[in-house]
């Protein structure tokens, strides 16, 4: 019955099993031999009769088989097979490994969970063959573990030393397990220290930590912050939850203004974080709109815009902060002014996207590539055509005419160059064009 194929029929004989039958001296051993038997057939896709001539002799298998019988409520209905009819068998079964379901694999594996619940020293058994296991029973242990962990009522040394030293293999089972601990409590600090051990020494795997993260300081988060960048997108975006949300006693490890910041210092070669995972994170900010918000960016960009040297992504940043809060265009024009004091020209990669975002806010940006060099506002026009007409009509207006360099308006095709005196006039092409605002979405490569 602890085997039966009908759920409720099972529950009620393994709580049976484990609760008045499990205690008993005389019948603790043979249940539990039974279990581990049951999960060892399901990890290598057997079947527990398999399983168990592949190990035992005749002798033993007869004695387990009323086991067996004893723990599962079956009879013995026929004599054991010949020698070479079991060797056939064997060698069938080895030959022929089925496919474990998911409820074949709860069938076979429940009892072992219950007993765990008793005897929490039978987990390391999980631990050591988490690794090899199929799909379906990982699936089944990660059904089992979580309820088993959070009502486990043993010393919390034992899951600690399972922890500190886990098995080839087990990784995912680790992290399920911290996961768990910490959904609804802080972690204690022995866990803490036992897992960052465990990350220093034999698991150099940041995943191992997000669980962790919501209890680290500034100054913990800080130096794994670019492995953390580093890992799948989805397992990122549940270290960024946990760093923004802090503990009750120390509050966030990082502002989201801190957020963006650490993730442009982020060097990809020094750090050895590929450029699409910086800017993917960078992206799974900016789809938080309610974290990080258009203050949050302005706080952000005004610490970026001074540091020397400029982030690689800054203008990838900038340019993202005016699609997601066009509101933003007056303080953006200021970012970009102030890229002119620092000859923005001569960063090459920057100097591609100052002159596509100055293209994408016009005519809010022509002022700032009034104040270009003639030669770089030359370079600029070359690149961006469609800047040309327009900007030259917004400089020919009487109050900005006398305020250019004649240098710039030459660029501008205002100052007639066989008697270099501006042009009273403009095309007609200057006074139809439309200088009305450009600012939309742009699609961000």
């Amino acid at each position: 019955c602890a085997l039966h194929s009908q759920e409720e029929v099972r529950a009620k004989a393994i709580r049976l099993v484990a609760n008045k039958l499990y205690p008993l001296n005389f019948a603790s051993d043979i249940i539990e031999q039974f279990a581990v038997r049951m999960l060892l057939s399901v990890v290598d896709q057997q079947s527990s009769e398999a399983d168990t001539s592949l190990v035992y002799s005749n002798e033993q298998q007869t004695e387990m088989a009323s086991q067996d019988a004893f723990v599962s409520g079956s009879q013995i209905l026929e004599p054991a097979a010949s020698e070479s009819d079991a060797d056939k068998d064997n060698q069938a079964s080895v030959l022929k490994v089925p496919t474990i379901s998911l409820s074949e694999a709860q069938r076979q594996t429940s009892l072992f969970f219950a007993l765990c619940s008793k005897k929490p020293s039978l987990l390391q058994l999980v631990f050591n063959i988490y690794g090899r296991a199929p799909k379906a029973v990982k699936q089944s242990v990660h059904q089992h573990i979580s309820n088993l962990v959070k009502n486990l009522n043993s010393p919390y040394s034992e899951l600690l030393d399972l922890i500190s030293d886990p098995p080839e293999g087990s990784k995912g089972l680790v992290v399920l397990v911290l996961e768990t601990l910490t959904e609804e409590s802080t972690p204690s600090s022995d866990l803490i220290v036992v897992v960052k051990h465990l990350y220093e020494t034999k698991l150099k795997d940041a995943a191992i930590l997000i669980p962790m993260l919501s209890s680290f300081s500034k100054d913990e988060v800080m130096p794994i912050f670019p492995r953390l960048v580093n890992l799948p997108l989805e397992k990122f975006q549940a270290a960024l939850a946990r760093i923004l949300q802090g503990s009750a006693h120390t509050g966030p490890a990082l502002t989201p203004a801190e957020v963006l910041i650490a993730i442009h210092d982020i060097d990809p070669q020094k750090d050895g974080v590929a450029l699409k995972k910086i800017t993917d994170a960078c992206t799974a900010c900016f789809e938080q709109r309610i974290v990080f918000t258009q203050h949050v960016l302005a706080k952000s960009l005004s610490h970026l815009v001074e540091q020397v040297p400029l982030p690689l992504l800054f203008m990838r940043t900038v340019i993202q902060a005016i699609d997601a809060f066009p509101s933003l265009v007056d303080f953006v024009m200021g970012i970009l002014s102030k890229l002119v004091t620092k000859q923005i020209w001569k960063m090459p990669k920057l100097w591609v996207g100052f002159l596509k975002c100055a293209s994408q806010t016009q005519p809010h940006s022509f002022h700032v590539l009034l104040q270009l060099p003639p030669p770089h506002l030359e370079s600029a026009l070359n690149r961006h055509p469609n800047l040309r007409i327009p900007l030259a009509s917004y400089a020919n207006q009487s109050s900005m005419r006398t305020s250019l360099p004649r240098q710039t308006l030459k660029v501008l095709g205002l100052l007639d160059e066989e008697q270099q005196t501006p042009k009273s006039s403009v095309p007609a092409t200057l006074q139809t064009s439309d200088t009305g605002s450009s600012i939309h979405g742009t699609a961000l490569t």
